[in-house]
């Protein structure tokens, strides 16, 4: 840990008088702050712990206000569910790829599909690529959430590696009630 100098403890002072506390309580005003004795800089030591799922990259944007219950998540992330159709936009340029998955969700909610698997392909990994690369799984939030559909789609979430992983997503029908 080194030591600020007159300059950086000039400013951090007056960082430390601007900022109000959250909580109201007996705060003494740091006026002339007692100098830290040296620490020797310790080994970080990795201790175990539970690590968080990791999310794609590009994850799709969910359609705003409506989520899934923990069954079905759990299900759709463990791979155990089994889409109904499958819609495939590889060699296809955004303008088609729109329209084939526009025609295809209407025909999957006519059908009453409960899970349509759209393939879009993975996502560029490095910078080296043509910048076209990866722009209908770019695009694809935005199309869904400004769809005429979008009112009957419940969730859009990335697929299980048995069903083309990050190359895939997940599109969550609601049911039709009666």
């Amino acid at each position: 840990m080194r030591r600020l100098n007159p300059e950086e403890r000039a400013l951090w002072e007056k960082v430390v008088a601007s900022v109000k506390p959250l909580h109201r309580r007996a705060a003494a005003a740091p006026e002339a702050a007692p100098a830290l004795p040296a620490v020797p800089a310790r080994r970080a030591v990795p201790r175990p712990s539970a690590a968080p799922a990791k999310e794609p990259k590009s994850a799709p944007r969910p359609v705003p206000g409506v989520t899934l219950d923990g069954g079905w998540d759990k299900r759709l992330s463990r791979g155990l569910v089994q889409p109904d159709a499958t819609v495939d936009l590889h060699g296809h340029n955004l303008a088609t790829a729109y329209d084939l998955l526009d025609r295809q969700l209407e025909r999957a909610i006519g059908h009453g599909a409960r899970v349509l698997l759209l393939v879009t392909g993975k996502p560029p990994t490095d910078d080296r690529r043509p910048v076209g690369r990866g722009a209908i799984r770019a695009a694809v939030g935005d199309w869904l959430a400004a769809s005429r559909h979008a009112g009957d789609i419940a969730a859009v979430r990335g697929a299980h590696p048995r069903h083309g992983g990050s190359g895939a997503l997940y599109i969550v029908l609601r049911r039709k009630r009666p």
